[in-house]
């Protein structure tokens, strides 16, 4: 309790795209503004890009490039000092071993 989840701009883009992506009608496409409406929402920036580029460095220099969005995510995670929930822990399972990124399973 007393916890609120913090969603990253690629995840709000993200929504917009499967909106699109799944063709739906003007009434439903209202619904995920809305629903972000009271979210917390992480912008993109400078700051968060160079975490990205460390982070996507690391991966490939081990040989294990990481899912581009999911490394987004993990950046602004890593920038905020937050724990990062995702259903694509294999995906992102390289960053487990990277500081200040920790992967809760959601």
């Amino acid at each position: 309790m007393g916890k609120q989840p913090v969603l990253t701009f690629v995840t709000a883009g993200e929504l917009a795209q499967w909106t699109k992506l799944r063709h739906w009608g003007l009434g439903n496409l209202a619904m995920p503004g809305s629903w972000l409406a009271g979210k917390l929402v992480i912008p993109g920036g400078k700051a968060i890009a160079a975490v990205w580029g460390g982070l996507s460095a690391v991966a490939i220099q081990g040989g294990r490039p990481r899912p581009v969005t999911g490394t987004w995510v993990a950046a602004c995670c890593r920038a905020y000092r937050l724990p990062l929930a995702t259903f694509d822990l294999k995906g992102l399972q390289g960053l487990r071993r990277v500081p200040q990124v920790g992967l809760l399973e959601a």
